[in-house]
Formats: C-alpha cells, structure tokens, sequence
C-alpha cells in the first residue's frame, strides 16, 4: 500500500510525510478513524514509506524488496496483532500469528473492511473475537529479536479496544519501556475504549473520513462505474468506504429514479386546482419498490431520509450545506414547495419507521403502501 493508492485525505498524508522526513517518529502512534475511514490503509502506506531505503518526496518508490513485501504483507520487521477468536481450525487460545495468512488475503482485498468481516472471513465460532493478554507475550518475544532488514521494528495492532484488560495492561508497560527502534502503530475506530493510560502514552492521529468527492473519485477510478451511480453511493455512505463498496455490490437500480416516480405516484394529480390522490398509481409503484431486494429497499429508505433532510435545508437551511449536485439538486429545488416544516418532520419519521419495520421482516408491500399513503396525505 502507497499513499498514492489512498484518494484523498491530502492534509493527512502531508501531515504523515512530514514527519518521517524530519524523523520525527513518535514509539507510539494511535490512528483514529471512523469505520470505513483510511487509518488502517494509512498506516499501512506509513510503515511501507519507513521502511523504503529510496523513499520520494510524496510517496515510497514501490520497486525495492522493501516495499514489494510491504505490498504482499510479509516484510519480516513488521508484525501483525488484530482480534481473533475460536474457530475450526484453531480451537484453543488463538493467536494473531496462527491467522496470518488469512489476515493477509483479508487486508489485501481490502483495508476499509469491518470488525465483523474479518470475524466472518475467518469463520469464527462465537463472533465474539479478542486480543487476550497471550498476544502481549507474544509482542514481547517478538521485540526481544533485533530488526533483520528495516531501522525500526514495527508492531501494528488493528483495532487495540478489543483488548481485554489483562492484555491492556501488558501493552500498557510494553509502551512504558519500549525498546530501542521499536515503533507501534495502534490502529482503533473506537479510541474511547481504550485505557486513558494507553491513549496518553501515544501520539494521536486523527484520521477523516472521505468526503463525498474523494468516494466518488475512488469508485470512478478503482471501480470503474459511472459519475451518476457514483454519486448516489457516495451519497448514501456518508464518507464510509467500506460502506461504499457494499452498496456497489448490492445495487443494481439508479434510486433517484425510483424516488422521483415514487414521490410523482404520490402527489397524484390536479383535477380543478384541486390535488387528487391516484391510489392506482401509488400501487403500482409500489409493485415494482417490491421487487428490489431487501438491502435495495432499506438503501431506497435511506436515500429518501437523505433527501429529505436536502429539501429541508433547501427550503429553511443553509443552502451551502446542501451534497446534491446536478439533476437532483434540481429535482430537490422544485419538489421542496410540496412541504412545509412539520410535513417533513412527519415524512422523516415515518421512513425510519419503515425502516425500523423492514429490518424487521415487515411485509415490504404493506410498508411502502402505507408509508406511500402518508407521504401523499402530507403533500400541501
């Protein structure tokens, strides 16, 4: 992983670059992020421009031994510790090492992938994985060996509040007493979880999440799928890449689409000057909304919350605010004189609603039916 493999976050990576050509390497460094962020893959991209003897300015060369088996994870002075649990294949006191190979095919399919995926990838029995106090034994074993290749020796540890107390407190005076070009890499999405103690003996990192450019960037660039579809994923996913490439994989439909004749089904037409409810029309929508899968329909709901929250910064907000861009910001602009303050509070509440309900296994049917319903009455 190169930094230049990572869109975005240029501040970021600036920050990071800085400091290793001025040799200013904390032993101890924490990056925090949100789920779906870039810490992981930052720090990844950290240690492979450490450990490059031909770094450039903005990035590791990517050619030397070094950076080819940083590429492939098995760089002999870099080491691995991540939440483990029981599983078929080891069934007693697992340890980050016995799951290596896994966790190399894991990262390399992608760095932004979750706690419980890794979980899944690996097969885990209980689902309920740690990083128990035999993995801080075995960092001090790893430690008492001097580096082979690099100048520092790295340990990197995803997610570190899985922990359990025991571990956490054996880190805790490996980070008192580290040994001499040793360097940590604490890689956690939920640093409130940590010890004080250890958050204190460490220097933060923030990491951002993505912005909706940077996503879209990313899925045109790496994913090869157009602007339009591009946008209404980075839209939905709030910065979270993870969460991005999920929604690629799930979604087939372009959901403007099936939102504008949905919400053009509900307003229903004008007979006199009068707006006349076509319960006809509200029904066959609903027929086709039926036919997408569960996930569809639960990111249809969550596109619309999303929506609705741009009407209502259109018609009350701060227009600055406003993520859409294009056809659909035209289409918010036009379809915001529809509704006022408390009609869209009633909306709002009535999609989480249905939202609730489908995570439920509601009827899908009778959830957009009713919902339908009163988003129709709610129409000025």
């Amino acid at each position: 992983m190169l930094f230049q493999h990572i869109g975005g976050l240029e501040s970021t990576k600036r920050i990071l670059l800085q400091a290793l050509q001025n040799q200013q390497i904390a032993h101890a460094q924490l990056f925090c992020g949100q789920e779906g962020s870039a810490n992981l893959a930052l720090a990844w991209a950290y240690i492979t421009y450490l450990n490059c003897p031909n770094p450039q300015v903005e990035d590791a060369c990517g050619h030397c031994i070094s950076c080819m088996q940083m590429k492939k994870l098995i760089h002999p002075d870099v080491h691995f510790v991540y939440p483990v649990a029981v599983t078929k294949k080891v069934e007693t006191k697992p340890l980050s090492r016995d799951f290596i190979n896994e966790w190399r095919s894991f990262l390399l399919e992608s760095p932004y992938q979750t706690f419980s995926q890794w979980l899944a990838f690996i097969e885990a029995d209980n689902k309920q994985g740690n990083i128990s106090v035999e993995e801080s034994r075995n960092i001090l074993q790893i430690l008492a060996l001097k580096p082979l290749m690099a100048q520092y020796k790295t340990i990197l540890i995803w997610l570190p509040e899985y922990m359990n107390l025991a571990a956490a407190n054996a880190l805790l005076k490996i980070l008192e007493e580290p040994p001499s070009k040793t360097l940590f890499l604490l890689v956690t999405q939920e640093d409130k979880k940590l010890l004080p103690t250890i958050i204190s003996r460490t220097q933060r990192i923030t990491i951002p999440t993505f912005s909706d450019e940077e996503v879209v960037n990313f899925l045109v660039k790496n994913k090869q799928i157009d602007l339009k579809k591009a946008r209404q994923i980075a839209y939905l996913c709030e910065g979270n890449l993870n969460e991005a490439l999920k929604l690629l994989q799930e979604n087939t439909h372009n959901f403007f689409d099936i939102f504008r004749q949905w919400m053009l089904a509900c307003y229903g037409e004008k007979v006199q000057q009068k707006r006349q409810m076509r319960f006809d029309k509200i029904v066959a929508e609903n027929e086709k909304i039926a036919k997408l899968s569960k996930d569809e329909q639960k990111n249809l709901l969550l596109y619309s919350l999303r929506i609705y929250r741009e009407v209502l910064l259109y018609q009350y907000g701060d227009k600055s605010l406003l993520r859409l861009q294009a056809e659909e910001l035209n289409f918010v602009s036009k379809f915001a004189q529809f509704f006022n303050m408390a009609g869209i509070e009633t909306i709002y509440e009535k999609l989480n609603e249905a939202l609730y309900h489908l995570e439920r296994n509601a009827n899908p049917k009778i959830t957009f039916l009713d919902l339908s319903i009163h988003i129709a009455q709610t129409m000025l």
